[in-house]
């Protein structure tokens, strides 16, 4: 991050610390997530990052100096013996390098380090304290130094084991031993327990780690019984530190002594084997039971980590590497006005750079004038922007609470009387669309469609060749790109004899396209790949479709009016009648449409979530060659809803009341094998 001023980066600060403290009181407190975990991790990695570049202006009460949460009133207080301390996130490479460089200073020469690594659960953190190899109290995690007794509600999980197991080491058994570890409720178990609410007409669980917390934290140990939960230990504790030289050992002592351990943990030599570590379960971790999203790094030996000691909240010798968010937080730069190939006007946020879902994310689509004036997103916002379906990034939420001032309203109509087109928007419409549909813009936005992997998927037909075949005047409609020779070709800048040859052979293989994907490449107001496939499957052809009327456009099942009467102005347009005659001059002909039969007839998906090894497209055609049907949104006539780590809780509560089954992408993936 860029070096601001000292007093921009203390209003910065004071803003950020209000926001996390207002999130994390909701979050460990009310268990209510006022944001995802995901974007506040976000606030406070920027947090942290300011304070190391002032770290004059750190204060003992910064959400990065402790442990949020406080003991509910309802329960009896507990002091720990020693601070429970959270960890600080690091997020790349570099970052974890860093972390090793920072406490290899700090240590003899010739220390050797080894590191003890875990993947991190999504949980809710709980002490558990053997008396003689008897549980004598259950303490969660609260502000650290102190919390909530919660023995009576921890007694009742299997996974925690009353006594300690008489096979363990003699040592463990008498005197004080403590295990630390993690409360969590199964995916598995999360989307059950939310079915039978869903049944019984019970609002919904937002996630399974706060409806841990909740659970862990009721007053009826009989309804935290009723309830799926399991204790996973990641510390052991003894008065005698000796006891316990290193993390390896104490994972098999605490497996040996009763406890969930998790076998995957593992010591590693140097953090390029971390990192290797890391990126093995960047993919597999969706397939685990519980959610993770990231991994703890620890120095081994205890020795070494006790001596590297604690800054504010965190210890030096460990840290949580995070894998890239779903959502995170950026700062808005601007917006401006890009224009599709239905000339539809569509403002987009420039955004300051940020990893999401594995990517750089620089843009985000606003959708429309009324989607910025209901959000109230401005220029100079902060803001969390998440991947709707893991493709498309968008703004989630405005954090107002970081405005200074000096944020700047957006006015659709003044930006759009700055562009070369002119534009209207119709009574009943959410976008702006230029008068002017025949204008170069325009054309080359229709070519790019059409072109594109989910139309013809033209091979050499991307943005820059569109824009320079346009601009040249040799394409001046759709058609036009098949009237193409290799000579016209060769005469544009950036075109050799081989890529000539390769573009005019790709274009020339696309004669005889799949007629949904040539309907699909038209571009008609509201035909999209699915309409365009159930419209196929009824005409089979051009010429039938042409000739419908709206009775039977009716007929078509998932078309109503809207599209119905955008097919019908398409098809009377003179000009579209003229371009469907060139198409036929040169040999343009879509293959009649016969329904597929096949294993998956009959059913229809909708996918959430990215999927292991196949992109979303891919699996959209996957399922239709298999005579299945894909949709975009959860409806009346869906069969299963795909998803791959988790499923938003708009769709899930959507496909429960509808009684849609949740498919695992696992599951899904053995349907098309």
């Amino acid at each position: 991050m860029s070096r601001p001023s000292k007093s921009d980066a203390q209003e910065r600060i004071l803003k950020l610390r209000a926001l996390i403290n207002d999130y994390r009181y909701e979050y460990h407190v009310k268990n209510n997530s006022i944001m995802s975990e995901a974007a506040a991790d976000g606030l406070k990695h920027e947090l942290t990052q300011l304070e190391e570049l002032f770290p004059e202006l750190i204060t003992p009460d910064s959400p990065t100096q402790r442990v949020a949460g406080e003991a509910l009133p309802q329960f009896v207080s507990v002091e720990h013996t020693s601070r429970m301390l959270s960890l600080n996130d690091v997020f790349n490479e570099a970052e974890i390098k860093a972390w090793e460089q920072r406490i290899t200073k700090l240590l003899p020469a010739d220390t050797k380090l080894h590191y003890f690594v875990d993947l991190k659960m999504d949980g809710f953190a709980c002490a558990l304290v053997y008396q003689d190899g008897k549980l004598v109290r259950g303490v969660t995690r609260g502000d650290g130094f102190v919390g909530e007794d919660v023995t009576m509600n921890v007694r009742t999980l299997d996974s925690i084991p009353l006594s300690l197991k008489h096979d363990g080491d003699p040592k463990f058994l008498s005197g004080r031993t403590e295990i630390r570890g993690e409360i969590v409720m199964y995916k598995k178990d999360f989307e059950a327990l939310n079915k039978a609410r869903a049944k019984a007409g019970e609002p919904l669980f937002k996630n399974p780690r706060n409806t841990a917390a909740g659970t862990v934290r009721q007053l009826d140990p009989k309804l935290v019984a009723e309830r799926k939960l399991h204790f996973h230990a990641y510390d052991l504790q003894r008065d005698n530190a000796k006891d316990i030289p290193t993390y390896e050992f104490a994972y098999k002592t605490m497996n040996d002594l009763g406890f969930i351990t998790n076998p995957k943990a593992t010591t590693l030599k140097s953090t390029d084997e971390v990192i290797k570590y890391s990126e093995s379960w960047e993919e597999k971790r969706h397939d685990l039971p519980y959610g993770t999203d990231g991994l703890v790094v620890k120095v081994n030996d205890r020795a070494v980590y006790g001596q590297l000691g604690v800054v504010g909240k965190a210890p030096r010798g460990a840290v949580a590497v995070k894998y890239a968010a779903e959502e995170a937080t950026t700062v808005v730069k601007d917006i401006i006005i890009s224009v599709g190939r239905t000339g539809a006007a569509t403002p987009v946020a420039l955004l300051h750079p940020v990893d999401v879902a594995g990517s750089t994310v620089q843009h985000a689509s606003l959708h429309n004038q009324d989607e910025i004036e209901r959000k109230d997103i401005r220029v100079g916002d902060t803001v969390i922007i998440f991947k709707a379906g893991d493709i498309i990034p968008q703004v989630k939420q405005v954090l107002t609470e970081l405005r200074d001032g000096s944020e700047k309203k957006f006015d659709m109509e003044k930006e759009l009387k700055k562009h070369p087109l002119e534009f209207v928007r119709d009574e009943g419409e959410a976008a702006w669309r230029a008068k002017d549909r025949g204008s170069p813009i325009i054309l080359k936005r229709a070519v790019q469609h059409y072109a594109s992997k989910g139309a013809l998927d033209i091979e050499g037909l991307g943005e820059k060749n569109v824009e320079l075949l346009v601009d040249a005047g040799l394409v001046k409609d759709l058609a036009d790109i098949y009237a193409l020779t290799k000579d016209q070709v060769l005469a544009l800048d950036r075109f050799a004899e081989i890529s000539a040859t390769k573009l005019i052979e790709a274009i020339a293989e696309k004669k005889n396209p799949p007629l949904p994907r040539f309907l699909n490449g038209l571009g008609i107001r509201h035909v999209g790949i699915q309409t365009a496939i159930d419209i196929s499957e009824q005409f089979h052809s051009m010429e039938n479709l042409a000739k419908a009327s709206y009775e039977d456009l009716a007929e078509v099942e998932g078309i109503g009016e809207i599209v119905a009467h955008s097919i019908l102005e398409w098809f009377a347009d003179e000009s579209n009648k003229e371009l469907m005659e060139k198409f036929a001059k040169l040999g343009v002909e879509p293959k009649i449409a016969r329904k597929i039969e096949g294993p998956l007839t009959g059913l229809s998906f909708v996918i959430t979530g990215s999927l292991p090894g196949i992109g979303r497209e891919e699996a959209a055609e996957a399922i239709r060659q298999r005579g299945g049907t894909f949709q975009s949104s959860v409806g009346q006539g869906t069969t299963y809803l795909v998803h791959g780590e988790n499923v938003g809780d708009s769709k899930r509560a959507k496909a429960e009341k509808l009684g849609v089954k949740l498919l695992p992408a696992e599951e899904f993936m053995k349907m098309l094998d």
